[in-house]
């Protein structure tokens, strides 16, 4: 059971291995040139495991000790974990003990997997989630490590490297528009963001900008559900 649900997942993560690789190492890379040993990113890649917030609190260790400005900073940019989780409550559903794993090692990636992905009749769904978070933050805390280890050996100037995250959250929202034909949802999500980026500023415009998209789909859900009804 637990080798077809493996088999299953692996081929999924193939693509996100890529691209974690890539990002872990280019964090990796950039903790070291702060000064920070390799245990560092080997260590927070694997008990943090969010790699936006990860890069945020390389300024944070640098700066003086603010555990409250941390807190919410921390809230603030992994705010759309709260909407994952909340929509992932029925998939976790009966699956036991991998249910704390599940929820802990959530990411961008792995929720989109385990969001849109059914796996074939003979396969467990609980392991096939589970294998598809484990093998994501296995890659995830790889390419920090690695990163960690080349940067005692290679030196090179990472000014902007935090911006892979932007990138590829770009290519995440490009490939998705190219896969549905139905450009409402995206464009929900780019108008409402936009608008609280306007009215609040860069600096505290997600979880305004998140919960408008929730009541704009909830709104847009429930006039779906009347003209069915009609």
């Amino acid at each position: 059971m637990k080798r077809k649900a493996f088999q299953a997942a692996l081929p999924h993560t193939v693509p996100i291995a890529v691209g974690f690789l890539f990002l872990g190492m280019s964090y990796g890379f950039l903790m070291r040139s702060k000064g920070f040993s390799v245990f560092y990113p080997m260590l927070m890649s694997l008990f943090i495991f969010a790699g936006s917030m990860e890069f945020v609190t390389v300024n944070l260790l640098l700066s003086a000790f603010q555990p409250a400005y941390a807190f919410f900073l921390a809230l603030m940019v992994n705010a759309r974990h709260l909407f994952y989780g909340i929509s992932m409550l029925g998939r976790y559903r009966n699956v036991g003990w991998k249910k704390f794993y599940l929820i802990y090692g959530m990411c961008d990636e792995s929720f989109t997997v385990n969001c849109s992905v059914t796996p074939p009749d003979d396969v467990d769904k609980g392991w096939f989630m589970f294998f598809v978070t484990l093998l994501n933050q296995a890659y995830w805390v790889t390419g920090a490590t690695l990163g960690g280890f080349l940067g005692y050996v290679i030196r090179f100037d990472t000014k902007g490297i935090e911006f892979v995250m932007t990138a590829l959250f770009v290519v995440m929202f490009l490939g998705q528009w190219e896969e549905s034909a139905d450009h409402r949802s995206a464009l929900t999500g780019l108008g409402c963001s936009f608008l609280c980026l306007a009215v609040f500023g860069s600096s505290r415009f997600i979880i305004p900008a998140m919960a408008l998209i929730i009541l704009c789909f909830t709104f847009s859900r429930k006039k779906e559900d009347r003209r069915g009804e009609v």
